[in-house]
């Protein structure tokens, strides 16, 4: 049953390894053609029915690209399409949430003192969220309001607030960071899958066939795109954003998300607006540089303190770690090794809050992080760091047998 873990752990490496590659070729690739169609230059030789053209230099070779609004009067045999990046992106990144935040929800998925619910009722609020928002702002983009795209994606960051907000009344801290990179996430690949590729197989289709297309297709997809362009860092952010703490665990961490989709504008306009020529707006450095000093500012509030009289209870799907023969002795190895830095209030000089939120004072948090203390500091020696607490080879020995043998009890 303890090989389990290791399976485990290597899987949810390989799914994110995956999940990273894939994220790293889509938003390359998309940031690519932003910055090209930002770029073009209308020059009186281009072609019928060119918009622009730009010259680039790379690997030893130039480029000359040449873009048409609607499509030359004779299609390539081969045309290139760039989609599954992003396919690939979301579905390996759900497989990873399933994984990691599905598959450890009492752990990962449920904080109890925030909304007292079962494993499979914070799943199903998790999925509901990610479908019904898509729905909400397709529906959005459709409708009257949706004809003026910066009407419609102010309405758009209303909307992800909200949604922040809402996170953090239903999960963890670390899972409502997550959750609201995978709604964003979300929206970014269903555009491409429902309406981006859609409306350029239909103008293709149109091209093919000798009909002159609709140019409204192409206008829906840019509106999409340009979505994209703008949600895609505040992404990279909330999936970046388990390994920091005071991010996700402080006291106005939905505030903290707002003003990271601000930051992600800001930067964006930079760049965009410095690839079409038309200047370099370094006013937008200062007010990222601004947004992030006051989202530093906010980490420092103090995490709102639990309901009165809680208690520090072992959760039912980690009572066997809690009940096993080994257990006050792993307690007291933890509580000398780890607790300097794995504490509400670290000792360890330099630490404001503990390492990805986690917290190891009481029998409950010590069980319930059995299976991450076995592969830490049982099976590897990553934990403590530099073994900075001297652990012994015969305390990395007693919690892996303290949890290989209580999680040999699952079997019986």
């Amino acid at each position: 049953m303890y090989e389990y873990a290791i399976v485990w752990e290597w899987l949810t490496f390989a799914v994110r390894w995956l999940h990273v590659i894939t994220a790293i070729a889509w938003i390359g690739s998309s940031f690519y053609f932003i910055a090209l169609d930002l770029g073009l230059v209308k020059r009186p030789h281009l072609p019928v029915g060119a918009y622009g053209e730009e010259w680039q230099v790379h690997g030893g070779g130039f480029y000359h690209v040449q873009k048409y609004l609607v499509a030359p009067a004779t299609m390539p045999e081969h045309l290139t399409w760039f989609k599954w990046e992003a396919y690939t992106t979301w579905l390996s990144g759900f497989v990873l949430l399933c994984l990691v935040y599905y598959g450890g929800a009492d752990l990962f998925l449920v904080d109890r003192h925030v909304l007292d619910v079962s494993s499979t009722t914070a799943i199903l609020l998790s999925l509901a969220s990610l479908g019904i928002g898509w729905i909400f702002y397709d529906l959005l983009c459709k409708s009257p309001l949706g004809k003026n795209t910066w009407t419609l994606m102010g309405l758009l960051y209303v909307a992800l607030v909200a949604m922040a907000w809402g996170y953090t009344q239903i999960f963890t801290g670390r899972a409502a960071f997550l959750h609201l990179g995978a709604f964003t996430a979300t929206i970014m690949s269903a555009n491409v899958f429902f309406i981006i590729m859609p409306n350029q197989r239909i103008v293709v289709a149109d091209l093919i066939a000798g009909r002159t297309p609709d140019p409204k297709y192409g206008t829906i997809a840019k509106q999409r795109s340009l979505h994209n362009n703008y949600l895609t860092l505040p992404v990279i952010f909330f999936m970046l954003s388990n390994h920091y703490p005071l991010a996700f665990a402080t006291a106005y961490s939905w505030i903290i998300a707002a003003l990271v989709f601000l930051m992600g504008v800001t930067i964006r306009h930079w760049f965009n607006t410095t690839h079409a020529r038309k200047g370099r707006p370094t006013w937008t450095w200062l007010v990222t540089i601004l947004l992030f000093i006051l989202i530093m500012w906010l980490s420092t509030a103090p995490k709102l303190p639990g309901p009165a009289g809680e208690t520090a209870a072992v959760s039912p799907a980690f009572t066997r770690f809690a009940e096993n023969a080994h257990f006050p002795a792993v307690r007291g190895t933890v509580s000398t090794r780890c607790s300097m830095c794995h504490a509400a209030e670290p000792v360890y000089e330099g630490l404001v809050r503990p390492p990805k939120g986690v917290v190891l004072e009481n029998d409950g948090e010590i069980a319930a992080h059995a299976r991450e203390i076995y592969l830490q500091a049982g099976r590897s020696h990553a934990m403590p760091p530099g073994n900075l607490t001297d652990m012994t080879a015969d305390e990395r020995a007693l919690i892996a047998a303290w949890f290989e043998s209580a999680a040999g009890t699952a079997t019986r």
